[in-house]
């Protein structure tokens, strides 16, 4: 389950639900804006920074990050990149709050001795979202977090009562909602077709975001396939290098190659095409 994007997509949409986690959230918790951030040399992914307002300088970051595998060096990543993104940014920043969000404590690094001074700081927030109670109970943004965890026997009537609450919200947030619902049903049931997840809520997929991204893909892996067999016939087989720089080509750029290989007469005629492309 791509449980990464899921997340994403939810703070994207509504940054003050990492708040909502939180006992002691800022005041401006609604002027917050999330993002995703590299740190290099080393380089850091972070799964997701929220900034302080611009007019709030220097205001208070949040570092989140969300943890549903075992992993027995996060606290060595997570403190690390967390430091040295505050460290560079130093001036922007007058604290910093690092909240990890975890399906349950199971999956929490073992070895936390190294650790305890900072995750008995009130700076450092680890959420378990078994723990908070139950989902019907819950803010509908936050209780879309929690269906991600729940099993599949129950994750359709949950599902289902979390459609009917969607209703009562506005309707940018209500459409936002099903969206994102629908995105959790069909990953976490990969291995039922669309009708049958339509059956399970009781709605049609094909209007929903989640629908209209697989379609996209589906239309990108077709072109992706009439590209390669065309250019193998056009200059002829294709060195695994070349092939892996065309399957990273956006679905527009696909076209693009689809239409100038015609012109191609040698392999250098694609090297050439793919490096003005990418430079």
């Amino acid at each position: 389950m791509r449980r990464d994007s899921i997340f994403y997509k939810l703070f994207q949409q509504s940054p003050s639900l990492l708040f909502e986690l939180l006992t002691n959230p800022p005041a401006n918790a609604d002027e917050y804006r999330f993002d995703s951030v590299a740190v290099k040399e080393p380089k850091f992914e972070i799964d997701g920074v929220f900034l302080p307002p611009v007019e709030e300088s220097p205001g208070v970051v949040y570092f989140c990050e969300v943890q549903f595998q075992k992993d027995e060096r996060l606290y060595e990543r997570v403190f690390a990149e967390s430091y040295l993104y505050f460290y560079r940014n130093r001036a922007r920043f007058s604290n910093l709050q690092i909240v990890i969000i975890y399906p349950s404590r199971s999956l929490e690094q073992s070895d936390l001795l190294p650790y305890l001074s900072q995750l008995n700081s009130p700076q450092v927030n680890r959420i378990y979202l078994d723990e908070l109670g139950d989902i019907r109970s819950l803010p509908v943004w936050v209780a879309l977090m929690v269906l991600t965890t729940v099993d599949e026997a129950q994750a359709t009537e949950e599902a289902r009562y979390l459609l009917l609450r969607s209703q009562q919200q506005p309707q940018a947030a209500n459409r936002a909602m099903i969206d994102l619902l629908t995105t959790i049903m069909v990953y976490k049931f990969e291995n039922k077709s669309q009708r049958e997840v339509e059956e399970m809520l009781g709605i049609t997929l094909k209007e929903t975001q989640v629908y209209r991204e697989i379609k996209e893909e589906g239309r990108e892996e077709g072109e992706k396939s009439l590209v390669l067999r065309q250019l193998t016939r056009r200059v002829g087989e294709l060195p695994q290098e070349a092939r892996s720089r065309i399957e990273s080509l956006r679905l527009e750029q696909l076209e693009n190659l689809g239409e100038a290989l015609l012109d191609f007469t040698s392999l250098a005629d694609l090297q050439a095409w793919l490096e003005a492309v990418e430079s």
